[in-house]
């Protein structure tokens, strides 16, 4: 499989994976969501944008809708914005605070 097909695979696994709950609305709640960040996510570089202490702040910057849930959009959301930070690290930009798109970083996670 190629590496691209291999990450988008991965995403909708891990997503139906944490949010299985008989086959019904298949979303995410928050304990549902910090499990998903704190078992999936082990990059020292990503898992310092992510503070299990703030997951409550996190479910209210991706729960877009307000429904108390994250569904398959909005989870896709975190992975970019933590795809973002990684991205920016990588290439020595870095997450900054309080600079546009780029404090998402620092919330959304």
């Amino acid at each position: 499989m190629a590496r691209l097909d291999h990450v988008i695979t991965n995403i909708v696994d891990v997503f139906l994976e944490y949010a299985d709950d008989g086959g019904k609305k298949r979303q995410l709640n928050k304990d549902e969501l910090k499990l998903v960040l704190e078992k999936e996510i082990q990059t020292p570089e990503l898992k310092d944008k992510i503070s299990p202490d703030d997951i409550e702040e996190a479910m209210e910057m991706l729960d877009k809708n307000h429904d108390g849930e994250v569904n398959f959009r909005e989870f896709c959301r975190c992975v970019c914005v933590l795809a973002k930070c990684y991205y920016n690290k990588k290439t020595g930009k870095g997450c900054k605070k309080g600079k546009g798109k780029e404090h998402e970083c620092e919330e959304e996670a």
